[in-house]
């Protein structure tokens, strides 16, 4: 296992410290740049030695930066398919970025809060992520960070389009904003769907833990603009801190109350079932542990729940995926022997002196 990775397995990532504003409903925020080298082609059309020589080029100058925070760097071509995965979980680098081949890397920071793919679908993927609705705080260090790379990496610009990217969706800006969003009670009261359509009038993707291709899982979902062209880092900004989000967070804690105060039997009944399940299953997959956690998440959320803390959901939810949960048992396990060890290891993160 990579040294650096192993590092990484104590912890909560920055996005699941659940401080930061509206965290009950907004998971994390995420602001990521998509820039490309002015002297190189994009990755479809890059040959296997000019994406290694990019690799280099763009490496020297991560490890060069002034940054405000400590970060090391990865190799994905000397990590394995499990630290590939992990990262993932983590949201530190894309599912394409792992299953990738050829040169490529991340810069990491030491506290997760930002990271930069070098040859992904773009040369450069720099995102910064943190805790709750922070998505000015976010864009601002992303802003500081793509300068500093800027002044020594010459990024291909057009000025009548903005920066060129390898997907035409992210032209202009380069700049897709997100926030992963827990909605169990929109769930539980058949309102999810309202979401759905109202993202698409709104010109927004809907999509799953782990962003593109994936699934939503346990009612968690990340939310993000389409457009880029044509539209500034603040207007984008701007119309998810001040119009989208507060709709969508208002429509969450609205029907939380609605179950509260008209289906409280259901309301417990949900919860309790989820505190069953984690507490006493003997076999459990990560799905099942992730749907138990969403509803656990509420519970904790709406003080229905005691003796547990959104720390412990958090360090469930991260270790319990299967990259952790391999790192953290040692040993590779499949079908029912790995579910076993997944029950095992929840119920005991569940009481009292584990939690």
């Amino acid at each position: 296992m990579n040294p650096q990775i192993q590092k990484l397995l104590g912890k909560n990532g920055e996005w699941l410290a659940s401080t930061g504003p509206e965290s009950a409903v907004v998971v994390s925020s995420r602001v990521r740049l998509a820039r490309n080298l002015a002297d190189f082609p994009f990755m479809t059309k890059a040959g296997r030695s000019q994406r290694a020589e990019l690799h280099r080029l763009c490496r020297e100058q991560l490890l060069s930066m002034t940054s405000p925070r400590p970060f090391f760097y990865i190799d994905m071509e000397k990590t394995d398919q499990v630290d590939r995965q992990l990262l993932v979980e983590r949201h530190l680098i894309s599912k394409q970025h792992a299953s990738g081949d050829g040169s490529r890397g991340v810069a990491v920071s030491d506290d997760e809060a930002f990271s930069i793919m070098v040859n992904e679908e773009d040369h450069i993927r720099l995102q910064v992520i943190r805790s709750g609705l922070q998505l000015r705080e976010c864009w601002r260090e992303a802003d500081t960070l793509d300068n500093a790379l800027g002044q020594h990496l010459r990024y291909a610009f057009s000025d009548r389009f903005g920066f060129l990217t390898a997907c035409p969706t992210n032209l202009g800006t380069g700049m897709r904003v997100s926030v992963m969003l827990h909605l169990p009670a929109l769930k539980l009261a058949g309102e999810i769907e309202k979401v759905f359509v109202a993202a698409k009038d709104m010109h927004l993707a809907v999509r799953g833990l782990f962003g593109e291709g994936t699934e939503a899982i346990g009612d968690f979902y990340q939310i993000s603009n389409q457009t880029t062209l044509g539209r500034s880092e603040e207007e984008i900004l701007a119309e998810f801190v001040d119009v989208i989000l507060p709709r969508l967070i208002a429509a969450e804690l609205s029907a939380r109350s609605v179950l509260e105060q008209e289906r409280p039997l259901m309301l417990d009944d949900k919860i309790g079932r989820a505190v069953g399940l984690l507490r006493n299953a003997r076999l459990l997959s990560s799905e099942e542990a992730l749907f138990g956690l969403s509803h656990l998440r509420l519970g904790v959320a709406m003080g229905r729940v005691a003796n547990l803390t959104m720390p412990t959901i958090n360090r469930i939810f991260l270790t319990t995926q299967p990259g952790h949960f391999q790192r953290t048992l040692g040993q590779s396990l499949d079908g029912d022997a790995r579910k076993a060890a997944r029950a095992s290891y929840v119920r005991q993160l569940m009481t009292p002196s584990g939690g």
